[in-house]
């Protein structure tokens, strides 16, 4: 979110409701939070038959391969025949679109840009499992030429982190091999294509390799407006994606809680509770889908390192931690806090009070929100933390 955007918008509310009153500033913080939830981004993958794109796809929506339903079909054979979009599953705004191979009969390499209708996407990934082809090498150059992002994923790299190591025995280095790897496909790609940037990537398990460089370099490139939009869908599998996530669902939370100040200023008993309990329940769900802490999210994880699903949940501390969340599981955090309990009565209290009532009550429910919600943000953010620091753990023996 542009501080300058978000100076604005506060301003354009302020103005709101000095002009036309509590509901409509209320309605114009919602719309403003609609934008943010709707901004639509494009991603590409592409690269020839069998580079693992559609495993890309899957992996990137935490979605695994097993999934009929949801997930974008995998196998030897060549199964992308055509364009087709694959929105993330909680966040559908963001949709990845599994492109066919390039060069094939349906899609020749000299008309598959304007075949895919490449205006519609903002980035490209490029992968390839073994070198990248000439194929890959013009679609890049094309797409260099209509002003657009490419990256080169070198897919299946825990495939050949193993093979040489049944290869090579005690002289494996791995830290070498990847070095090699990687060296090897900047070298194919230097000369005809400018600044190649090359990602290795095991889609079976993003935790390793350079899916966290991956994801910190679409991050850092994407326009400002786009950048929320791709930070909340990435998988978080590092500290670094971690921390920008709960900075972004941060800058909202002054929206979400003068919403709630607003609401307290309607005249009707219990209606202002009945909506905050609702938008800190919403809120809190978004939060734990964001940092992949839901149920579904943790069980793919726990299969992918192998392990029990309670063995990741262990090292979760936070009051949240493996328990459904509900109304009554909230109301019992808030309540251990005496801070917000303090807030909460306050609030109440000040209805009562003449002529200041209204004001104070809309100034405490704001501080009452922002500091509840500032407080489940950092329990998910922390919980996630841990787990993504337990699956890696996990992880690197398995290759070892």
């Amino acid at each position: 979110m542009d501080p300058h955007d978000d100076d604005e918008q506060m301003a354009k509310i302020k103005k709101e409701l000095e002009t036309n009153g509590p509901a409509s500033a209320t309605a114009e913080i919602q719309n403003y939070l609609d934008k943010l939830n709707n901004v639509q981004l494009n991603i590409a993958i592409t690269g020839e038959s069998g580079s693992g794109k559609s495993t890309f796809v899957n992996a990137f929506r935490g979605i695994p391969n097993s999934d009929k339903e949801r997930a974008a079909p995998t196998g030897v054979t060549q199964t992308t025949k055509d364009v087709t979009p694959y929105h993330h599953p909680k966040y559908p705004n963001v949709t990845l679109w599994d492109l066919p191979g390039i060069g094939t009969t349906k899609f020749p390499a000299e008309e598959y840009l304007k075949k895919v209708e490449f205006k519609r996407f903002d980035f490209f990934i490029i992968i390839s499992a073994d070198r990248f082809t000439q194929n890959d090498v013009k679609l890049a150059k094309e797409i260099q030429k209509m002003g657009k992002k490419f990256y080169f994923v070198r897919s299946k790299i825990d495939n050949n982190i193993r093979d040489e190591k049944t290869d090579q025995g005690s002289e494996f280095n791995e830290e070498k091999t990847l070095k090699d790897i990687r060296d090897e496909c900047i070298k194919g790609l230097k000369g005809r294509v400018e600044s190649p940037q090359v990602f290795l990537v095991s889609s079976r398990d993003l935790h390793l390799y350079d899916f966290h460089l991956l994801e910190k370099t679409l991050e850092e490139e994407l326009p400002a407006h786009k950048k929320n939009a791709l930070l909340l869908a990435l998988p978080p599998v590092s500290l670094e994606v971690i921390i920008k996530k709960k900075e972004a669902l941060q800058a909202r939370i002054k929206y979400l809680a003068s919403g709630s100040a607003l609401g307290a200023a309607l005249p009707v008993p219990g209606l202002s509770d009945a909506i905050d309990m609702f938008m800190i329940f919403t809120t809190i769900r978004q939060y734990e889908a964001t940092f992949g802490l839901d149920s579904e999210s943790l069980q793919r994880l726990a299969q992918t390192a192998g392990v029990p699903l309670e063995e990741l949940r262990a090292v979760m501390t936070s009051p949240l931690a493996g328990k459904e969340i509900n109304k009554d599981l909230i109301e019992m955090i808030i309540r251990s806090s005496v801070d917000l309990l303090s807030l909460e009565a306050a609030e109440e209290g000040s209805r009562f009070l003449p002529l200041l009532g209204i004001p104070v009550a809309m100034a405490t429910s704001f501080l009452s929100k922002y500091k509840s919600l500032n407080m489940f943000l950092d329990m998910f953010a922390e919980d996630a933390q841990k787990v993504s620091e337990k699956a890696l753990r996990l992880c690197l023996p398995a290759l070892q």
